[in-house]
């Protein structure tokens, strides 16, 4: 067998199997070898190796053994309920059933403690600066190009770099004002991140819904912990794009979110935060451009418009400067945007930070832009371009984990434990024809929390997403999405794969 090239500490930290939990909250058994996953230690969030419950989940772990399987069961019952009727659900592109569906909600809440989500709120913060100050230097002088810390061809010859931009200075100097940050745990200390979302991330609308949720469900646990509020993130982002209003403006911003309309997948998010700030939901129809200044259509006439949080792709946001066929953008907005008429949130180009081959560079941008050493760990990654990288992977594909570079949403993925070997073989020459076309990285063993399932109480692999702002300051909601993969042994998350979604309690102290 080949030797790693990418040999050293959690290279080469492997997936582990399932275990079970009975009521109390207590580990069971193992569930051996499925799939061809190997057995490993993993970090279970909620119990210690001896199987007694670790110090952030003991009031949970209180309550659940109190709690028999049926009013687990009734819970989840009403969560269902609570979610129909609001109306919370997501579409699936493809699927032959109806589009739309409920995301699984699991009634266990995540539990962090306050020490935990300290180390991650700093290591956030130093990355979307950093990130930040990437975009910026990419655009204008290329000082990173320059001293030969990231290939030329890396940025300029990919899709997601935008030439447009190169020159302009949005407000304040921000590209990417909000960003999911997605994250990945392996031990009490040992948090890596997967991928920076600086396009234009959802989910913080199911954050939200979630906690709304909880507080109504179970108002006593939730008493007995002191949770740190997220609702105020609506406020906060109203606050944050006030701030990023172009010179132009004079007296309070006018704010719309531009949506591509009611079939994208995310609309109900949309038109969630629209209402939640108090700004106006846009479609492309409804705004226009005269005399360099963008408006929207009303029924007292035109109002001006400063800030627009658009929820479209970059290549459809103007038909005139992107792609001309284009339903969903504004003809001429491009060019208000480069005047300095409104601000675009998050700016076009900003997909370039968040390429999964840009992302093996993160910990050689935080360096040079700021001078520090990285908080936050990457997942060590295979660049399959190197031949002797590629090498190895190809004879290893089954340890291993695949991803386009430009894919999302867990398409585009392969799993090579969980991966039949008719999979691996067209993955492998897929490599083979593409190598610049996929990132490949070890397979993590994620950390599990207690899930509701239809047999008890069971572990289940999590990540989380936290929500930055980035404006007159930076604000990071306590918390996050924390996203389940419900099916036994599965590292997929992602809810157009069968994943869920539970609700996070970072604890105040």
């Amino acid at each position: 067998m080949l030797s790693n090239p990418l040999a050293g500490p959690g290279a080469a930290i492997a997936l582990v199997a399932d275990r079970e939990i009975c009521s109390n909250g207590r580990a069971m058994r193992s569930q051996g070898n499925r799939g061809g996953m190997s057995e490993k230690k993993f970090f279970d969030e909620m119990l210690n190796a001896d199987g007694s419950v670790r110090d952030p989940y003991r009031i949970l772990g209180e309550w659940l053994e109190g709690q028999p399987r049926q009013t687990l069961r009734q819970l989840s019952r009403d969560a269902e309920t609570i979610f129909r009727r609001l109306g919370i659900t997501f579409a699936v592109y493809g699927a032959q059933e109806s589009t739309e569906r409920l995301i699984p909600f699991d009634v266990i809440p995540r539990v962090i403690a306050a020490a935990e989500w300290q180390l991650l709120e700093k290591g956030i913060e130093q990355r979307v600066k950093a990130l930040n100050m990437f975009l910026h230097d990419i655009y204008h002088d290329q000082d990173i190009i320059r001293a030969g810390i990231v290939p030329e061809r890396l940025i300029v010859q990919n899709e997601a770099f935008c030439p447009q931009m190169i020159g302009l200075n949005p407000p304040r100097g921000i590209y990417s004002h909000i960003i999911g940050v997605d994250i990945v745990r392996t031990g009490p200390d040992e948090f890596y991140v997967l991928e920076d979302n600086l396009r234009t991330p959802s989910g913080v609308s199911y954050m939200l819904e979630d906690r709304e949720a909880m507080m109504h469900l179970v108002p006593d646990l939730f008493h007995k912990l002191r949770v740190a509020p997220v609702e105020t993130y609506p406020e906060d982002l109203r606050r944050t794009l006030e701030s990023v209003a172009p010179d132009a403006c004079t007296g309070s911003p006018n704010i719309v979110v531009l949506t591509p309309g009611i079939y994208n997948s995310a609309y109900f998010e949309h038109s969630f935060l629209a209402d939640q700030m108090g700004a106006t939901l846009c479609e492309g129809h409804d705004l226009f451009v005269t005399d360099g200044k963008v408006y929207m259509r009303t029924t007292l006439g035109p109002q001006r418009v400063d800030v627009i949080y658009r929820r479209i792709d970059d290549d459809f946001i103007d038909p005139l400067t992107f792609r001309p066929d284009s339903m969903l953008g504004v003809p001429g907005l491009f060019d208000a945007y480069r005047a300095g008429a409104v601000t675009l949130v998050n700016a076009p180009g900003t997909g370039i930070a968040d390429d999964k081959a840009v992302y093996t560079y993160v910990p050689q941008i935080i360096e040079f832009y700021l001078g520090e050493k990285p908080i936050l760990n990457n997942v060590p990654t295979y660049n399959c371009t190197d031949d002797d990288q590629r090498a190895y992977v190809l004879a290893n594909l089954e340890h291993l984990v695949v991803k386009e570079v430009h894919g999302s949403g867990g398409y585009g993925m392969m799993v090579g434990p969980a991966a039949s070997k008719k999979m691996r073989a067209e993955f492998a020459q897929k490599i083979r024809t593409r190598p610049d076309n996929y990132i490949v990285q070890p397979t993590l063993a994620l950390s599990t929390c207690p899930t509701f399932t239809g047999s008890g109480i069971a572990s289940r692999h999590v990540d989380l997403r936290p929500f930055v702002l980035v404006g007159d300051k930076i604000r990071i909601t306590p918390g996050g999405l924390t996203r389940v993969a419900l099916k036994k042994g599965s590292l997929v998350v992602n809810s157009s794969q069968g994943g869920g979604t539970k609700d996070t309690w970072v604890l105040k102290d």
